[in-house]
């Protein structure tokens, strides 16, 4: 059954199987969080907030970061990458360390998840690895590197049809950027599935009529290919090729094209033709035609539009995806994309016969593909033709999640009552995230601290810290999630404690500045209790319950 993940795909990987995946295809941009705040965006209907664009869309060195850098080297010997290698990557990330910190950040990022994917893939799998001008020359070396210089077949270039235009970029002397990059790579080179032509299918009425310029007596449309019956001067001389055939001979020691027999079943088949003026005739017929390769240069997709549109800012055409699925697999085979925001590949997979599993991490993005792409576009059940995986719909499940990954769990918990995941990861250290709330008397976005805590030890010491953040801060508001409800005492004291920090009155209204929720209260739909939210998510789609 087809499968869609909510999670970070560096976990969610390992509970995929090897050698499993035929296909995959990611688009993982360099600014991680553009898509998510797409989706925000879209669902609301209001203008993105400043200071939430700031907050999200930064990639940083943080100390989590660091320390996977600093594992690096030895992470790719683990995984069969040869030293000299995972040598060049240590000397060239320290470079990076001081000239570009953010790109070093996104590429240990990469490196890590690259290494996951590797394994998972079939010895005839392939991976396109779709990426701007930004880092694709970075990302090139980092793929050689987890797959092998051998394994590069081709950078294809996608122009971007229907982008808008900016000239030559004078403020900033460059050209107009209206291209993005596709590096093709396949674990055996050898092995790989691959068949890049143009199917007749995809060809417009006026397309074929131009290229199949010919009808024949029985209506059927062809071109005229008797140019390649002979071979020509300069082509070498074949004596096996040199024969007579019904009365034909080619003058010149090059011979034919085809053998003897060769052209006999051609001529059974009515593909040579022996015209009214005795020459003879090559005909191409429109139902042998397998179709052209379309190169490496894509310059007839346009960007994706109208219904097709769902808010993503970088969101890529469904022809494009189909292009690269039927080229690279075939019916019933399995694609990956560990990084489907809006699921162009899911529904592009669907459309022609293959499997899928996407995997993304953001839940507001899984719910609203869940909804959107796969129920209303493809018609799909879920629970019948596809599952969705590590949304939490119990405590059991949250504690599951919990246990698995904790500053997953710490987003999922963040992103459910509304709020914006912090950047750093915390891991129950700290505030993890805000509500963003508006009031009218105040032309700045206002907004209320989260902190969750998924573990036991639950204290008032915690509640005490919160309070702390809060007074000392720039927020008006804190909320406190917990996993389980507390003991009837406990709770006696935290709510004693939370009262003491007063109220936020916004007209005539008191709002709690302290609360409190338990994951089972927010199973059941509750939220924290603030004045006019940025990002209250009205009708978000319900999952099936399992």
């Amino acid at each position: 059954m087809n499968r869609l993940y909510y999670g970070d795909c560096l976990t969610v990987m390992e509970s995929i199987p090897r050698n499993s995946i035929d296909l995959i295809y990611l688009d993982p941009p360099f600014n991680s969080n553009r898509n998510y705040n797409a989706i925000y965006k879209d669902e609301t209907g209001r203008p993105l907030p400043v200071q939430i664009e700031a907050f999200c869309d930064t990639w940083e060195l943080t100390e989590e970061r660091e320390r996977a850098i600093r594992h690096m080297p030895m992470l790719m010997r683990e995984s069969g990458i040869d030293d000299a290698t995972a040598e060049f990557w240590r000397l060239w990330m320290n470079a990076l360390r001081k000239t570009q910190p953010r790109l070093l950040a996104y590429l240990s990022y990469m490196v890590e998840r690259l290494l996951k994917m590797y394994p998972l893939m079939k010895p005839t799998a392939s991976l396109y690895f779709h990426c701007d001008p930004t880092a694709s020359h970075y990302i090139k070396p980092l793929l050689d590197a987890v797959f092998g210089h051998d394994s590069y077949r081709n950078e294809i270039t996608w122009q971007r049809i229907g982008s808008t235009q900016k000239g030559s970029q004078h403020a900033s002397r460059t050209w107009g950027n209206n291209t993005d990059i596709l590096l093709y790579y396949a674990k055996n080179p050898a092995a790989a599935k691959l068949d890049p032509r143009r199917a007749p299918s995809d060809m417009s009425d006026e397309e074929i009529e131009a290229k199949f310029k010919y009808i024949d007596e029985n209506g059927e449309r062809y071109y005229d290919d008797s140019s390649h019956i002979w071979r020509t001067p300069g082509m070498g001389e074949r004596p096996n090729l040199c024969y007579e055939w019904r009365g034909f001979t080619n003058p010149h020691p090059a011979g034919w094209r085809l053998s003897k027999e060769r052209l006999e079943e051609e001529y059974e088949k009515g593909n040579i033709v022996i015209l009214d003026n005795g020459r003879l005739q090559r005909r191409k017929y429109l139902r042998d035609y397998k179709g052209a390769s379309y190169g490496n240069l894509w310059t007839d997709i346009p960007m994706a539009l109208g219904k097709e549109r769902m808010g993503y800012a970088t969101q890529k055409p469904l022809a494009l995806l189909e292009r690269i699925i039927r080229a690279s697999s075939k019916e019933g085979d399995t694609v990956l994309d560990p990084f489907c925001g809006c699921a162009t590949t899911l529904e592009a997979a669907h459309r022609l016969g293959r499997n899928w599993i996407g995997i993304d991490i953001a839940i507001h993005a899984i719910k609203r593909v869940a909804q959107v792409r796969l129920i209303e576009r493809c018609g799909l059940e879920e629970g019948v033709h596809f599952t969705v995986e590590g949304v939490p719909r119990s405590v059991e499940g949250a504690q599951d999640l919990w246990e698995r990954d904790k500053y997953q769990f710490q987003k999922w918990a963040v992103e459910q009552v509304d709020g914006f995941v912090s950047q750093k990861r915390t891991s129950d250290g700290g505030i993890d995230g805000r509500i963003y709330f508006e009031l009218s008397e105040m032309k700045a976005l206002q907004s209320m601290l989260v902190e969750v805590k998924g573990g036991k030890n639950v204290n008032i010491t915690d509640l005490r810290a919160l309070r702390g953040v809060l007074d000392a801060g720039d927020a008006m508001m804190a909320g406190l999630i917990i996993m389980r409800p507390l003991g009837e005492r406990q709770e006696r004291n935290f709510r004693k404690f939370m009262a003491e920090a007063g109220d936020l009155v916004v007209n005539g209204f008191p709002y709690p500045r302290m609360q409190m929720l338990s994951v089972p209260d927010i199973l059941d739909g509750k939220r924290f209790s603030l004045p006019n939210i940025a990002g209250r998510h009205e009708l978000q789609p319900r999952l099936v319950p399992v």
